[in-house]
């Protein structure tokens, strides 16, 4: 198939889009994220680009802290409003209606609505020419209740996750096309597994259908 050449730009895609909060006491913040992700697994380690000209930006570098709240799909309405509104003229926590809740060991607070929140303390900022980038150390985190199985697995394949596809909210489909190491896995353990996944989703259904 051929190919057409384009100009450098961002197109790896999709990203994950997060909302960022930030601050304390009376000066807190949220804001859309979308270039952010996994960095080391230990210590676990993130980060989130974020625009120079973001009232967020001063914020986050002056308390070197801040929380990543995962989007799912009831979110993205108020995800998409703070990512284009700006905190320094309005209460983005009131419009989008958000509700703050206290993190366990970073002062900025965290997103109750949000089904997973990552705690992150900076330990270190890459300046480039439009946008910084805010390494952060995973300190914490924190998953709504309905999202774990009996066995104790955080499930997100039920937490409903979006993702950013070239400028649109994207579903994630919850259709399994292969798990990590599938490609060398014996055929009994596959269909094991396979199994395993019919069962579960066999149970979510259920448990929607009894609500």
């Amino acid at each position: 198939m051929a190919k057409v050449s384009l100009k450098p730009g961002t197109m790896l895609n999709p990203v994950p889009p997060v909302m960022v909060s930030c601050g304390n006491g009376d000066e807190t913040n949220v804001l859309t994220v979308a270039w952010t992700g996994i960095m080391n697994s230990e210590p676990p380690m993130c980060y989130v680009s974020v625009r120079k000209s973001r009232h967020s930006h001063h914020i986050i570098k002056e308390s070197g802290e801040y929380v990543i709240n995962l989007v799912n799909t009831k979110l993205v309405r108020a995800c998409d409003f703070v990512g284009v509104r700006s905190g320094a003229q309005i209460d983005k926590w009131k419009e989008a209606k958000l509700t703050k809740c206290e993190a366990d060991i970073v002062k900025a607070p965290m997103i109750e609505e949000s089904p997973l929140n990552l705690e992150c303390k900076v330990v270190n900022i890459l300046e480039y020419g439009s946008h910084d980038v805010f390494i952060g150390e995973i300190v914490a985190v924190h998953v709504d209740e309905e999202l774990f199985d009996k066995n104790g697995r955080v499930c997100l394949e039920k937490a409903d996750l979006v993702a950013y596809n070239h400028g649109m909210y994207m579903p994630l489909q919850n259709k399994v096309l292969g798990t990590f190491g599938f490609s060398v896995m014996k055929p009994k353990t596959a269909k094991r597994k396979a199994a395993e996944r019919r069962n579960a989703g066999r149970m979510n259904q259920k448990k929607k259908t009894s609500k």
